[in-house]
């Protein structure tokens, strides 16, 4: 047996092998990208319902809204107290405006209809319109008159002419403002011809038509004598319908002169002198003066600002369902 010797005494001691390193379980990675994608899903579906809750919130307080508007509209017109009616004709009297003959005649039949009302004053400010909306409307007054024997007044503020007077002239007694506007019984028809700017830039209109007179009034095509003298006859003959109507209304009170029915428009002050009103005065003195009744009641049809909203919000849904279905192939015919 050998001893060791002094150099292997001061060798080091031989460190022992360290321990392996320990491994990571088997499928680490998968588990942890499996938690990231359940957050994700989870997170997701948070904000899903989350948003689902605030559309439904803000739906149900559309609707409140919708049904308060409709509710304080449904108590302002109707009273049972005695008071004066108005409607009001403001604005283009022509279908689908404020002042259509569907909302002005709605209006009507729930003003002469109500127990209340003393009487029905149309307050107007209108520049004009359709005959055929204005004529509806003036046949509805008068046939209102009658089955409920109820007195009408036309209150002008600043103006009433052509077809507003054409309404107008359906009431029992009108009354304007001494600066008002007033008249213009008359008729036109309007455009524009373009046929020397085209020849001009060297245009050429090529209009095909069946029927000779179907490209009338066609305003890249020179102006025809036959059919210009037909539309004059057809304006005259609404003219006269109009001025039947100022007749008929107006009757005795009606000072004509050789300017009456030529599209002529008056202040307040001279249409009283002319028999087109028969005073002068506002909403509030008909009211109080006249009627007897100073409670007013507005029984004005609107399109409410809830109904506006709602046929808004209709549109949007109906476009969004059209682009998905678009999107994922339908097709809408």
């Amino acid at each position: 047996m050998t001893s060791p010797g002094p150099l292997d005494a001061d060798k080091p001691a031989r460190a022992a092998p360290s321990a392996a390193p320990a491994t990571a379980p088997a499928g680490w990675e998968r588990e942890t990208i499996e938690k990231l994608l359940f957050a994700t899903l989870r997170e997701q579906q948070s904000v899903r319902r989350w948003r689902l809750f605030t559309r439904l919130m803000w739906l149900v307080l559309f609707g409140a809204v919708v049904w308060l508007i409709y509710s304080a509209e449904a108590s302002s017109t109707s009273s049972s107290s005695p008071h004066t009616a108005v409607i009001n004709v403001k604005g283009e009297i022509a279908d689908g405006a404020e002042a259509s003959a569907e909302n002005i005649v709605g209006s009507l039949k729930s003003a002469f209809e109500d127990s209340g009302s003393q009487a029905v004053v149309l307050l107007i400010n209108s520049p004009g319109g359709s005959p055929v909306q204005a004529g509806i409307i003036n046949d509805e007054v008068t046939r209102l008159k009658a089955l409920h024997n109820k007195k009408v007044y036309a209150v002008v503020e600043e103006t009433c002419a052509s077809a507003a007077y054409y309404i107008a002239a359906a009431a029992d007694e009108i009354y304007v403002d001494k600066a008002s506007l007033v008249g213009s019984i008359g008729v036109l028809m309007d455009g524009f011809g373009f046929t020397g700017l085209m020849d001009k830039l060297g245009i050429e209109r090529r209009l095909m038509t069946a029927g000779e007179n179907k490209g009338m009034l066609d305003p890249f095509s020179p102006q025809d004598d036959k059919q210009r003298a037909y539309i004059q006859s057809m304006l005259g003959e609404i003219h006269a319908q109009f001025i039947d109507v100022v007749k008929k209304g107006r009757g005795e009170r009606l000072k004509e002169g050789p300017d009456t029915f030529s599209g002529l428009v008056w202040s307040g002050q001279q249409a009283v002198q002319l028999g087109l009103a028969d005073g002068l005065g506002n909403l509030d003195f008909v009211a109080r003066e006249i009627v007897k009744a100073e409670d007013i009641v507005d029984y004005t049809h609107r399109e409410n600002v809830g109904l506006r909203l709602a046929k808004r919000f209709g549109a949007s849904v109906g476009e969004g369902m059209f682009h998905a279905a678009r999107a994922a192939g339908v097709q809408l015919r």
